[in-house]
């Protein structure tokens, strides 16, 4: 049996598995927001504010935040993401 380790994404608390990737932290946190990054409407920034590929390991106190890009309907106004 594997310790999980402890990752912060969006300020929050989440346990995955030692081997899992940025996208797998996400999508403990949130399965929606993992799938607008699957989906190419935002990214994910490390506790510096540079962006990370969603491939990367993760490492125990890792901080990621998201950043999700918001479509813009045909007034301009932006929509909320899904």
């Amino acid at each position: 049996m594997t310790t999980p380790v402890t990752v912060f994404v969006n300020a929050q608390r989440v346990q995955v598995s030692p081997d899992a990737t940025v996208l797998d932290a996400v999508r403990a946190w949130s399965s929606e927001a993992a799938e607008q990054l699957e989906d190419g409407h935002g990214a994910v920034t490390d506790s510096r504010g540079l962006p990370i590929p969603l491939a990367s390991a993760v490492f125990g106190g890792a901080i990621f935040r998201l950043v999700v890009s918001r479509d813009r309907g045909a007034d301009g106004a932006g929509s909320r993401p899904r």
